[in-house]
C-alpha cells in the first residue's frame, strides 16, 4: 500500500521517515518466496538459517499456516524477512529517522540500527521463540484481542478477569492475555460495546507467564556486545527513544514478559513529526494502525522485491534528519 496524501508539505526540512517491523501474527504462507529470487538475499537467509537451527527459505516459501504460526518458527522468519528487505531496501542509500518494531519486530529494529548484528539477533530470537514456547507449555494460557468499547472500562474488565493487557495498540486495540481460564471470565462479562475475538497463539505472551523465557534470554544477552543505535530507536516499553545499546538489550530481554505499549510508540512518532512510515514485510498490520492513529501521514507496505524501487524513492522522500 502507499497512501500519499495530496498537497502535503514534502519539503525535506520537514520530513520524518519511520520504518517499522511487524510482529507475531503477520506472517502468512509463501512471504518469502519472491525475496529468494535474489542469490544476496538466498545467501544470507542461508546464513541466518544455520544459526536459527531453522531452514527459514523452505518455512518461508512451502510451510503452511499451520507451521509458521508456531512461536519458535514464526519470531525467526519475522525477523530474517525484516533483515533481508531492510538490508536491500536501505544500503547506500539515506537513513530512517527512526525505527520501532512491535514485539519481535523489536529485535529487527535491533539490527537494522546496528544494536546487534543479524546474526547476533537471529541467536536472540531463535532463543526467544524456542524459551517463549516452551513458556508456553507450562499452563494453558492464550490472547484475546478486544476491540471497541471505553479504554478505561476494557482495562478494568481486564484486570478484574486476572488477565494483564499484553498489547495496548492504541484506542480500541487492546490484547488481554492469560490462563484459558481467566479468558473465559472476559468472555463471560465482556466491557460494554467491545468485541472479543479469540487470537491463534499458543501462550500469554508478554505476561509473567513468560518468565522462564526471560531468564533463557538474560544469559544469552550477558554473552552479546551491544552497540548504540545509529537512529533514534523506540522502546515498546514506554516509547521511548534509547541511544544506548546495552540498555536497549535489557529492555529486548524483559520486555518478553511486559507489555507492549505500542499506544506510546504510536504517541513518540506523531511527537516526532513524522511523515512517512514504511513498513517491513510481511507489512499491512501496522499501517493499518498507523492509518487509524497517525492522520496524513504517509504509508508504505514493503512485501516483495519488485516494490524496493518505489520504496526507495518513498525514503528519499522522507528521510530528513538523517538524510
Amino acid at each position: 500500500m502507499s497512501d500519499c496524501p495530496s498537497g502535503r508539505d514534502s519539503r525535506k526540512s520537514s520530513a520524518v521517515l519511520a520504518i517499522l517491523a511487524p510482529g507475531q501474527g503477520a506472517q502468512t504462507p509463501g512471504f518469502l518466496a519472491s525475496w529468494l529470487t535474489d542469490d544476496t538475499a538466498r545467501a544470507q537467509l542461508q546464513t541466518l538459517s544455520g544459526v536459527a537451527g531453522l531452514d527459514l527459505a523452505q518455512l518461508g516459501t512451502d510451510a503452511d499456516a499451520d507451521t509458521i504460526r508456531q512461536t519458535d518458527i514464526a519470531q525467526p522468519l519475522l525477523v530474517a524477512a525484516g533483515v533481508v528487505a531492510a538490508e536491500r531496501l536501505l544500503a547506500g542509500g539515506p537513513t530512517p529517522d527512526v525505527v520501532a518494531g512491535h514485539s519481535v519486530g523489536e529485535i529487527t529494529a535491533a539490527a537494522i540500527t546496528g544494536v546487534l548484528t543479524p546474526t547476533e539477533a537471529m541467536a536472540f530470537v531463535a532463543t526467544r521463540g524456542r524459551g517463549m514456547a516452551a513458556a508456553s507449555n507450562v499452563r494453558p494460557t492464550s490472547m484475546m484481542a478486544v476491540v471497541g468499547g471505553n479504554a478505561d472500562e476494557v482495562l478494568a474488565a481486564i484486570e478484574a478477569a486476572g488477565l494483564t493487557a499484553a498489547n495496548n495498540n492504541g484506542p480500541g486495540q487492546i490484547v488481554a492475555a492469560g490462563t484459558v481460564e481467566e479468558l473465559g471470565v472476559l468472555a463471560a462479562d465482556p466491557p460494554a460495546r467491545a468485541r472479543l475475538i479469540q487470537l491463534s497463539v499458543a501462550g500469554a505472551f508478554h505476561t509473567v507467564h513468560m518468565q522462564p523465557a526471560v531468564a533463557t534470554l538474560e544469559q544469552l544477552a550477558a554473552t552479546l556486545s551491544p552497540h548504540d543505535p545509529s537512529t533514534v530507536l523506540l522502546s515498546n516499553a514506554d516509547g521511548r527513544a534509547i541511544d544506548n545499546g546495552t540498555e536497549f538489550l535489557r529492555r529486548l530481554v524483559s520486555q518478553v514478559g511486559n507489555p507492549v505499549r505500542w499506544d506510546l510508540c504510536l504517541d513518540a512518532l506523531r511527537d516526532l513529526g513524522v511523515t512517512g512510515v514504511l513498513e517491513l514485510p510481511p507489512a499491512g498490520t501496522l499501517t493499518g494502525i498507523a492509518k487509524r492513529n497517525l492522520k496524513g501521514v504517509a504509508l508504505f507496505n514493503l512485501n516483495t522485491p519488485d516494490q524496493l524501487d518505489d520504496a526507495r524513492a518513498f525514503v528519499a522522500e522522507h528521510a530528513g534528519a538523517h538524510a
